[in-house]
């Protein structure tokens, strides 16, 4: 039984494509969304490091700032589908994308993970991604969002493959 499914975006082009799929899915169910964000200690290292050469940039004024975007970008996504208060929750982390979201499935109890794969290279659809950590380390079924161009693009080369 479906109670909680995990969905995790990056604010790419299909993230409101994700969320819509997993929304359709949870409501037969009656199940809620856990719908997050990490901002990469990546990108917060990269702050730091800037700063260390002695410019001006102050990494929790960035932090906040990138906060405020997302946030107001996934309440854009959350009105343009018409997402009723109570079928989600979302959290806004940062740190290690991977170590956060396998931290919540274990935390809260996620019974599914619904992601997208990011990149532009298909041979490298998982190669060193947060998607490939994920479904090597996670604890619960993992379904590989595949709408829009994703889609499209792996037919495509799936056709190619068999034609072969």
């Amino acid at each position: 039984m479906l109670k909680k499914i995990l969905v995790p975006i990056a604010f790419s082009s299909y993230s409101e494509s994700i969320l819509d799929y997993a929304l359709r899915l949870a409501k037969p169910y009656g199940a809620k969304l856990l719908i997050v964000n990490v901002i990469s200690e990546k990108s917060l290292e990269a702050v730091e490091k800037i700063s260390s050469h002695g410019y001006k940039i102050d990494g929790d004024k960035y932090v906040a700032t990138i906060q405020e975007e997302r946030i107001a970008l996934f309440e854009g996504m959350v009105e343009r589908l018409g997402m009723a208060d109570d079928a989600y929750d979302y959290k806004l982390l940062a740190g290690d994308p991977a170590m956060e979201l396998l931290r919540l499935v274990l935390d809260e109890k996620v019974d599914l993970v619904i992601m997208g794969t990011k990149t532009r290279e298909l041979r490298h659809i998982f190669t060193g991604s947060v998607a490939e950590r994920m479904f090597r380390r996670c604890p619960v079924p993992i379904l590989s969002y595949r709408g829009g161009d994703v889609a499209k693009q792996l037919r495509q080369r799936a056709q190619k493959d068999i034609d072969q």
